[in-house]
């Protein structure tokens, strides 16, 4: 098997999931510098995050398509101008704990020698990040992914393999194309599948996660990353399976069980 591009080098990768969205001190601080410093400051090397782009072309780390969720403005980012993004508040203002909505440079600058997991969630955000992976020379401290294929697409035509991807919409083949998706999932150009444990198919849980996944994924010369995993017991039943990632909200959980398992691969 090749040997791994530099984000993938050492396993298994624990994954901060927009900081750690459950962690206790991010709570209501999701995405922002608070909380991607709270899981660096825990040892963490790779964070994940979805990127949208403003209507004036600014590429900014947030989750959701609108701001309503979790700030105290209203309106779909790609509508608005990154100077009303910015006066967005997150968190809780009345314990004098906020945040704001940070640029995807601002998280570069602050850890520049962090490891991005990198969802495009909107459309336009391929080519802008192409850009910034260019001039900041992220070839290897990124992999991006996608829940759109046609976004995942286009970023792979940019950065022509120099750049790991994920694959898009592994859980979704499985439900579409029953046993016969995993040969055609294996031929992807993608370095890592993404997936969910399980899918619900016409309310029946669907496996997603198996021995076989694992085999194949690996004899192919790729990682499985699971996602969202908050919970220790699955934690120790995947990373018993064999799979090479975790992501997860609960940073500190997640944590202690490499720790324990003797297989925490962030800073300690």
């Amino acid at each position: 098997m090749a040997r791994p591009r530099p984000y993938l080098d050492r396993t298994p990768v624990a994954l901060a999931h927009r900081g750690g969205a459950r962690y206790a001190p991010n709570v209501g601080l999701e995405n922002t510098l608070t909380a991607f410093g709270n899981a660096v400051a825990l040892g963490y090397t790779h964070l994940e995050t979805d990127v949208h782009v403003t209507r004036d072309g600014r590429l900014v780390a947030f989750h959701d398509v609108r701001l309503d969720r979790v700030s105290d403005r209203r309106g779909r980012l790609r509508d608005l101008t990154w100077a009303e993004v910015s006066t967005a508040t997150l968190g809780d203002p009345s314990r004098g704990v906020t945040e704001r909505v940070p640029l995807l440079t601002e998280v570069l600058d602050a850890w520049p020698t962090v490891n991005l997991n990198i969802d495009l969630k909107a459309p336009g955000t391929a080519e802008p990040l192409w850009q910034l992976v260019q001039e900041r020379a992220l070839h290897e401290q990124v992999c991006v992914g996608s829940f759109s294929q046609r976004h995942l697409s286009r970023f792979r035509r940019l950065s022509r393999g120099t750049v790991a991807t994920a694959a898009g919409q592994v859980g979704t083949a499985a439900a579409r194309f029953g046993p016969g998706w995993l040969p055609r999932a294996l031929r992807t150009p993608a370095d890592v599948f993404q997936v969910p444990p399980s899918v619900t198919v016409r309310g029946r849980t669907v496996p997603v996660v198996t021995p076989g996944l694992v085999r194949a994924a690996h004899q192919a010369g790729k990682q499985v990353h699971v996602w969202t995993i908050d919970e220790p017991d699955e934690m120790h039943r995947l990373l018993d399976l064999g799979v090479d990632g975790l992501v997860s909200d609960r940073i500190d959980v997640l944590k202690q069980v490499l720790v324990d398992r003797g297989s925490w691969t962030g800073r300690l």
